[in-house]
């Protein structure tokens, strides 16, 4: 029987989870273009490639359906988050190309399945009614972590003056030592409804389906090239970056509540609709921009404009069979990082020659998102009459 009292301890997993990943995960994200151009000469060419690397235990998040006919899912949570924080901290001890790939896949491998079956976890323990708030209040709580993680990195670039291996060990140690206070004080969960432990594929579910390929894609833009961007182009410091990225989290922390309540308020339509509109402007201004601090600007409205995905995922949870949530997570994952592994290395040879193409085409594809959107108060009805079977 679920009580209180258990639904909150599910939430406390949730939110401990969400500060470790968050702690080592954005430390890493924060150093790496610093340390990939300053310490590995990294080009467009390597840093392509190597996020395209990165992407590939995304691709292959599906496979995590399988490794749960073995272990549970809040099990495989809990060991992707140890390989995560191994991988973080090994990174700055391979200071070469080789070495940053394999650093870079190992901390992939466990970030990318601890998001996929986190977003399940996520999906089976909130109700329907509290979803789009607690999923609001879970990315402020990762934005505290993040700010955490930029304020540090702050104090040892421009105060301590510690260098990029100390500094990666450090957070991934901070992350194991979270892993093993998770693994030692939480109980076992059971889960309200068994889920399927095969792969599925339902056509009703084809609006998701496209919305997470777009999603994907637009992500890898963001992540990938505007920051490069940044680097490359306006030369920020690895100071700069990680005071950039305080104010995207410092902006998250207080919207993404509001967030979340606004949509399970206006529904996941209007939401999309002005993400997406907000996200073709965005597009066109990377494009364009030629001062740095509009640029800045830029990268922070983009990344405000992440917590309204929450809307993505609540439209599935609305139109979803209880039983293939956790499948479908790994097939939506899988689904939203093809556009991942194929445009970092593909954009990145695009981005020798003409930089602004490649933001171009991601107004391009918020375009088609935008319209794509307009079909989810049509398909909500269809799921709701019965009819989309």
């Amino acid at each position: 029987m679920i009580t209180a009292q258990n639904m909150k301890s599910k939430k406390a997993f949730l939110i401990v989870t969400s500060i470790l990943m968050s702690l080592t995960f954005y430390a890493w994200l924060a150093l790496l273009n610093n340390f990939a151009i300053e310490k590995v000469a990294f080009t467009g060419v390597e840093i392509g490639m190597l996020q395209s690397l990165r992407e590939v235990p995304g691709f292959l998040a599906f496979t995590a359906i399988f490794l749960l006919l073995v272990v549970s899912e809040q099990t495989l949570a809990l060991i992707s988050l140890c390989i995560l924080s191994i991988g973080v901290a090994l990174t700055g001890l391979f200071p070469f190309e080789i070495g940053l790939y394999a650093t870079t896949v190992l901390m992939s491998v466990g970030y990318h399945y601890f998001e996929t079956i986190n977003t399940s976890l996520s999906l089976q323990w909130l109700s329907k009614a509290e979803a789009p708030k607690v999923l609001g209040q879970l990315i402020s709580v990762k934005s505290m972590a993040a700010l955490f993680s930029y304020a540090m990195i702050w104090l040892f670039f421009s105060i301590l003056m510690v260098d990029f291996s100390t500094v990666y060990l450090f957070f991934g140690l901070l992350g194991f030592l979270l892993f093993l206070w998770l693994k030692y004080n939480f109980p076992q969960f059971e889960n309200p409804v068994e889920q399927h432990k095969k792969l599925i594929l339902r056509k009703k579910y084809w609006l998701y389906y496209f919305l997470t390929f777009l999603s994907g894609a637009r992500r890898q833009i963001f992540m990938v090239f505007a920051g490069f961007m940044m680097v490359e182009k306006f030369n920020y410091d690895v100071s700069d970056i990680a005071l950039l990225y305080i104010a995207n989290h410092l902006l998250n922390l207080y919207i993404a509540p509001k967030v979340g309540s606004w949509i399970a308020r206006v529904g996941e339509r209007k939401a999309l609709t002005v993400e997406y509109c907000g996200l073709i402007l965005v597009f066109v201004g990377y494009a364009v921009v030629e001062n740095p601090d509009i640029a800045a600007g830029l990268y922070i409205i983009d990344h405000a404009f992440f917590a309204m995905a929450i809307a993505i995922k609540t439209f599935f949870q609305k139109i979803a069979d209880p039983k293939d949530i956790a499948s479908t997570a790994g097939v939506s994952f899988t689904i939203n990082h093809i556009a991942a592994v194929i445009i970092p290395a593909l954009f990145g040879v695009l981005w020798m020659v003409n930089p602004s193409a490649v933001f171009y085409i991601g107004a391009a594809m918020a375009s088609i998102s935008l319209l794509l959107a307009q079909k989810i108060d049509q398909e909500l009805k269809l799921h709701y009459s019965g009819d989309n079977g």
